[in-house]
């Protein structure tokens, strides 16, 4: 069920147009697991210049369907359930990586977790936990 780079992120731009506006880059994406880069944007920054919580939350939140969509051939209409940020230190106005991990792929709800450092860092900015629950079709 490997899908190419370039799928995945085709896949990510379209099902999350956001992504797209901020330039969300999928760098790798494969066993349920994904690398993600959100490019460096003035746009994106709060007073004091480190990069916003609500970025740094919709990127955790971009990673980790990337993660699911890598386990399920990019067709995944889950839906996050919970997402829940530790904020460990101030991003660095610069771009950020997510590393985003499934733990338990359940069939109905599914946990995982993504860290986010600055690029160029080692150290996590921030550590999230989020679940997911599986799209319920309605007739």
């Amino acid at each position: 069920m490997s899908i190419p780079v370039a799928e995945m992120q085709r896949l990510v731009h379209e099902g999350v147009p956001l992504a797209r506006a901020w330039g969300v880059e999928v760098l790798q994406a494969a066993g349920g697991t994904a690398t993600l880069r959100l490019p460096h944007h003035e746009d994106l920054l709060r007073p004091g210049g480190t990069v916003s919580g609500p970025a740094l939350m919709g990127l955790a939140d971009v990673a980790m369907w990337a993660a699911l969509l890598s386990l399920t051939g990019g067709k995944d209409e889950s839906l996050t359930a919970n997402l829940a940020i530790t904020f460990l230190r101030p991003p660095a106005p610069r771009a950020v990586i997510a590393e985003a991990r499934v733990i338990k792929k359940g069939r109905t709800l599914s946990y995982g977790e993504v860290l986010l450092r600055s690029e160029g860092e080692a150290a996590p900015c921030a550590h999230v936990t989020t679940s997911w629950a599986s799209a319920v079709r309605r007739a």
